[in-house]
């Protein structure tokens, strides 16, 4: 439906996962994407399927953890397409596992939380500034079904970072409503992706439950399905929704215990 025709996107950690099938799934509506990641040979890769679906495309080499890189990130995106109207802060790492919290080093802790939640932060604070000058725009950060309720895998840095980025979320959404930017938030249950495709063939049973605990479905998501939601929300098709957490997990996001 093209709902996203001529708007320009950065997509962060889009070099792979959910990153790369939002900057996919938008393409198809004729954005044009930014791909922002560390890996450059994948990220080109991804970049060039862009193209290939009808969308132009741009790779920038970058650390989302470092603040000039983010600076570079959004500069070169205005110098390149003139504007942006659209930021999906997707990039993220998962952090110690199957560790009580007592337990977690403060290394472990600190890159959490560097990743996860300063460089959305980081992030947000220069995109925000590039869609003022434009008149308005749309982000999306993506948390997790752990945004909104405890873990039970042992990686409580992860729960809490996640559900940090719903605060910033909220509070930006605030913050910038009368300047014409909505800030909202997808939150994935289990998705098949490489780290959870390589646990599920290790560890079917153990897997197969969280999928039965997590989702009504009683299956584990596809990145695409996230995909679209993120999507809905950067097009002027969910505009008045803002400060929004989505679940995209099956359903019944409350089934912990």
């Amino acid at each position: 439906m093209n709902h996203l025709r001529g708007k320009v996107v950065i997509v962060t950690g889009a070099s792979s996962g959910l990153g790369a099938a939002a900057a996919r799934r938008m393409a198809t509506e004729g954005a044009k994407i930014v791909l922002a990641a560390r890996r450059r040979d994948l990220g080109e890769a991804v970049a060039e399927e862009v193209k290939q679906l009808g969308g132009d495309s741009l790779f920038i080499e970058t650390d989302v953890t470092r603040r000039p890189d983010v600076e570079v990130m959004v500069e070169k995106t205005i110098t390149h397409f003139g504007r942006l109207d659209a930021a999906v802060n997707n990039a993220g790492i998962g952090g110690p596992a199957m560790t009580p919290l007592a337990d977690v080093e403060e290394e472990g802790f600190d890159a959490v939380m560097n990743v996860n939640l300063r460089a959305v932060w980081l992030c947000m604070k220069y995109e925000i500034r590039a869609m003022l000058g434009a008149g308005g725009g749309s982000i999306v950060n993506v948390s997790s079904i752990y945004g909104y309720k405890p873990s039970d895998l042992g990686h409580a840095p992860y729960c809490a970072s996640k559900h940090a980025v719903l605060g910033l979320t909220k509070s930006a959404a605030v913050d910038y409503a009368g300047q014409g930017i909505r800030v909202n938030a997808v939150c994935p249950g289990f998705m098949h992706s490489e780290t959870v495709d390589a646990a599920a063939e290790a560890m079917p049973e153990f897997v197969a439950g969280l999928a039965k605990r997590h989702s009504a479905m009683g299956r584990l998501g596809e990145s695409a399905e996230t995909a679209e939601a993120i999507a809905w929300l950067c097009s002027d098709a969910s505009s008045f929704v803002n400060g929004a957490a989505v679940p995209v997990d099956g359903g019944a996001t409350g089934r912990l215990y």
